[in-house]
């Protein structure tokens, strides 16, 4: 159906950008710099820059980020890894694709991995945890980053919807071994395909990473280094890339005032939590807006059918997928927000009148409950 508010709008982004994209594309496509050329290079200092780490490796997916850190770090069979049990699935995926194995820990009510219940998982198979900044909001890093210390776990960032989030002005991406982006195209930072990339302060794990994401050959001296991938980010998607990072604190600053209009309109409404959590030094940049209806689908499918475009993710938390053959240990919050979990519009494009449409809709819809 033709929404009245799209959760995304790539197009009208588009539009926005067109000039400096179009030059872009052209100074690519002119010069025949497809694969791995200046475009590439230049983004990975400036997103680095940004990160605030002295390394950036620009990747086919956040996906590919993920498995390459793991090898990086030297995981793969007899090794476990901690991860949160409500996450994209690719999380895991890339702990089993290296070989190793997932120990899923439930997350707290910030959609953030438990700092709390860490440890009991730990057993002495653990060799890493990759926490997950969801939503544009940081796990407790500086919990989890003392618990890996003193256990002498690599600490592998999922950042893949965080980027621009910090905790006490130290960003996503810049605490671990490696932080792992998405630039999937609806990504705070986006592409226009897919793409990835790590940022990391250890110059092994770039050298690695470089090596490994073009089939394990250093393209200075032609010397293959073991057996690789092919996981190199486009040279035109990085110059995309690059000319949208410049606009990004501009865009992170428009989601910090549509998430004020939503919290201004929703606050007080019975039954719906919104994803505000007033922690000190926490910075959270909203790649997306997401609140729990007591009301679960009924909530959500009503907002799409007048006209709001949402997501749902992750109705069915993922261990319970039979395909995957993962255990489940029991996780109360992550099964209690997969049925409550909403997310609302949210991306710089929206107009104010997009977002008092979405309010309007949200509370005629809660306060037809309660009627």
């Amino acid at each position: 159906m033709a929404y009245k508010v799209q959760f995304v709008n790539p197009a009208k982004c588009y539009r926005k950008m067109k000039p400096e994209l179009d030059a872009a594309y052209l100074d690519c496509m002119e010069n025949g710099e497809l694969i791995d050329r200046r475009h590439l290079k230049r983004f990975e200092e400036n997103l680095a820059a940004f990160v605030g780490t002295r390394f950036a490796v620009g990747l086919n997916s956040g996906y590919d980020a993920l498995h390459m850190s793991l090898r990086a770090a030297g995981i793969g069979p007899g090794s476990e890894v901690i991860v949160p049990s409500h996450t994209f699935v690719a999380t895991c995926s890339a702990v089993v694709n290296a070989g190793a194995t997932p120990v899923l820990v439930d997350v707290g009510a910030d959609f953030n991995i438990d700092a709390g219940k860490v440890e009991e998982a730990i057993t002495e198979k653990t060799k890493a945890i990759i926490p997950v900044h969801l939503n544009g909001y940081m796990a407790d890093m500086e919990r989890i980053t003392d618990i890996a210390e003193r256990y002498a776990l690599a600490v592998i960032e999922d950042a893949c919807q965080s980027l621009g989030s910090s905790i006490k002005g130290r960003k996503a991406g810049a605490w671990g071994l490696s932080g792992c982006w998405s630039f999937y195209p609806f990504k705070i930072l986006g592409g226009y395909g897919d793409g990835g990339a790590i940022t990391t302060d250890d110059p092994a794990a770039a050298i690695f990473a470089r090596r490994m994401r073009y089939n394990g050959e250093d393209r200075t001296t032609g010397e293959y280094h073991g057996h690789g991938f092919t996981s190199l980010l486009d040279n035109l998607q990085a110059a995309f890339l690059d000319v949208k990072l410049k606009r990004f604190p501009d865009n992170i600053k428009r989601r910090k005032e549509i998430a004020g209009m939503y919290r201004e309109g929703l606050s007080g409404i019975p039954g719906l939590a919104l994803p505000h959590y007033d922690r000190p030094g926490f910075d959270h940049v909203y790649q997306n807006y997401v609140v729990r209806s007591a009301h679960g689908n009924e909530f959500s499918e009503f907002l799409k059918k007048s006209g709001v475009e949402v997501l749902t993710q992750f109705r069915k938390p993922y261990y319970l997928h039979s395909g995957l053959k993962l255990s489940d240990r029991s996780f109360p919050e992550t099964e209690a927000l997969s049925r409550e979990v909403c997310s609302l519009p949210m991306n710089p494009e929206l107009e104010d009148e997009d977002v008092d449409y979405v309010i309007k809709t949200v509370r005629s819809f809660h306060f037809a409950c309660q009627e």
